[in-house]
């Protein structure tokens, strides 16, 4: 992944006078401020980012990645394949222990925990976000999800002993490790999952932890306290020795100047500030850009409404399963434009054709993004108001006298995120001038952030939405999961037109037939960009974005004290929103320090690639 910025021409001569990054290294704490509470803690359940934060300084998975994408052993010290690869035999390390949040020792961290936490995400009853990561993945677990074997002992997780761990799979799946990164792979004691009972992960106090962090503090709407867990197994590499979170449900707009008096460690600077940033000498010092993330950013069409009355989801309905109609509204959409709102200075280098990002995946070294019929979106811009005017005409009389117009177009936005209020608005001014309002009647709706994807997206209570999603695991199957039937994202499987002999979707057999191939990765990759191409041609989503990641939010430029090259680096998994490694500068970082260290980075990750198979 390609992280320098434009100017590393110019920082090459300054990198070199540039400090280095030496270890041992001392850190300061690290502070930031929220305004969207949680509504658990339960990092088995959740499917939301920041708790999986929190899982991944306070609970460790089997393996972990290092500062230079590099799998390393975690818990688990030693693993294998069998020959036919469908069971791996894990052994893991002896003596670490799970604590309380007040730092007590309560037991030894066994096989039985990696077996006790399956069956609790394939429980139906416990409603795990993340269950599908293990469906259809480990033997049977998909039969005992839906209810058709009760006996978990047949199912795919054993503890041989104490300290081995044995994982059998339903089939080959060539990415198998990368998943042990996510928090579906996470451990739970069973005793203390017994005795937490419906209480488990809704406060601090009903949790354990075995990671780098305790977190001995946790009041809703105030705080929350992460501090070093002096007794962990790899304590050594832990620098930083608080996390302070404090609520502000204004944290958006006043981080930068919170950041500017100290009190927080760093802050995206917004659009609207970063103008007058850049030309205050002293504080463009302390502005770079961001890490691009695998994270990809899309705007989807709702297949099954279930909207309020006021925004006509009948009509909804008929109109969003004319293709016509959608395509209309795919080429009408100026995203250059819309990101304007979230990088003024490079809006088109954040664009992204596909739903899969470049550079995520390779098959006989030729970029996923590129594969097939893929490319042509790859290459392709899709606005284009000339085939949006066409589509439209074409719309308008294939609906006449089944839908009415204009159609509105419920759009929810999260209100805490000033950039996204921005956006809808220029969206819905984008869409209406080019198309009409006489055909379309864009309307933003505001919704707290506080359970914000519940109350929208995972509710259905949408037109078009702009989501996102991040890969668990190091293949691209891993981005067909928003969008296969029984996912709660779009829901395309209701759309009219697209069921075939078999009684399934489209898209959904040509997602099958993609998983079944797991030994030729050439054609493997081919079928699933041939899913993800028609995904795109049909017009159910609008690819957008890739990601721009800080630690507080997601944005283009940051000014912080973060060292962006000391933790963990992956594009799936937790291991990523680590703060292992990580260390809190004394100073904010210099874009010329930025790219300098960039460069380094490159190269140091570049030898110690090669030195691994």
């Amino acid at each position: 992944m390609k992280i320098l910025t434009a100017s590393l021409c110019a920082a090459l001569a300054i990198a070199a006078a540039a400090p280095a990054l030496a270890a041992p290294r001392k850190s300061g704490d690290y502070y930031e401020v929220y305004a969207g509470e949680l509504d658990t803690l339960n990092y088995l359940v959740s499917g939301s980012e920041n708790v999986h934060q929190l899982a991944a300084s306070t609970v460790d998975n089997l393996v972990e990645y290092d500062k230079y994408g590099i799998l390393r052993p975690s818990l688990a010290l030693s693993w294998s394949p069998s020959k036919d690869g469908l069971t791996w035999t894990f052994k893991l390390r002896p003596g670490v222990k799970w604590f309380t949040y007040d730092g007590q020792e309560y037991g030894e961290v066994t096989a039985q925990d990696f077996v006790d936490s399956a069956k609790y995400v394939l429980t139906k009853a416990n409603a795990s976000q993340t269950s599908d990561v293990l469906t259809g993945i480990l033997k049977n677990s998909e039969k005992f999800f839906k209810g058709e074997i009760t006996d978990f002992a047949e199912v795919g997780v054993k503890a041989k002993d104490k300290y081995t761990l044995e994982y059998t799979l339903e089939r080959n799946v060539p990415y198998f490790l990368s998943m042990l990164t996510y928090v579906s792979f996470m451990p739970v004691n069973g005793k203390f999952l017994a005795y937490s009972g419906s209480k488990f992960g809704t406060s601090n106090k009903y949790l354990l932890y075995n990671g780098a962090y305790l977190m001995t503090e946790f009041e809703p709407q105030s705080s929350r306290l992460l501090v070093k867990n002096e007794k962990y197994w790899d304590a050594d590499n832990v620098h930083i020795k608080r996390q302070v979170f404090k609520y502000n449900k204004e944290a958006t707009t006043l981080s930068p100047e919170l950041f500017l008096r100290g009190d927080i460690t760093e802050s995206v600077i917004p659009p609207s500030l970063l103008d007058s940033w850049m030309k205050d000498p002293v504080k463009k010092a302390m502005v770079h850009p961001t890490m691009p993330t695998a994270y990809s950013y899309f705007y989807t069409f709702n297949f099954q409404p279930k909207f309020d009355a006021q925004y006509e989801p009948d009509n909804w309905k008929v109109v969003v399963n004319n293709k016509a109609f959608r395509e209309a509204v795919f080429h009408g959409f100026d995203r250059k434009a819309a990101m304007m709102t979230s990088d003024p200075y490079n809006p088109a280098g954040r664009l992204q054709n596909t739903i899969t990002p470049k550079a995520f995946a390779a098959a006989d070294g030729k970029d996923y993004a590129t594969l097939g019929s893929l490319n042509d979106f790859t290459k392709t811009e899709s606005f284009d108001k000339d085939l949006a005017l066409k589509f439209k005409a074409q719309a308008l009389k294939e609906l006449s006298g089944k839908a009415h117009f204009p159609v509105k177009i419920m759009m929810p936005y999260n209100a805490s995120m000033t950039e996204w209020a921005n956006r809808c608005q220029v969206v819905e001014q984008q869409l209406e001038n080019l198309l009409g309002k006489d055909f379309v009647d864009v309307i933003p709706v505001s919704f707290p952030a506080t359970g914000f994807l519940g109350a929208t997206r995972r509710a259905g209570n949408y037109a078009i939405q702009e989501c996102n999603w991040g890969p668990d695991y190091a293949d691209p199957e891993t981005f067909t999961d928003p969008f296969v039937a029984g996912a709660n994202y779009n829901r395309p499987e209701f759309a009219t037109g697209y069921t075939e002999a078999n009684g399934k979707s489209r898209y959904d057999n040509l997602v099958a037939a993609a998983k079944a191939e797991t030994t030729d990765m050439k054609k493997r990759y081919n079928l699933f960009a041939k899913a993800e191409a028609f995904l795109i041609g049909e017009a159910f989503v609008i690819p957008w974005s890739h990601g721009m990641a800080a630690r507080s939010a997601s944005g283009g430029h940051v000014a912080s004290r973060l060292d962006y090259f000391a933790s963990p680096y992956a594009p799936f998994g937790v291991s990523v929103l680590k703060f292992k490694g990580q260390v809190v500068l004394d100073r904010p970082m210099t874009p010329e320090q930025y790219d300098g260290y960039a460069l380094e980075w490159e190269k140091e990750r570049a030898a110690a690639l090669r030195k691994v198979k």
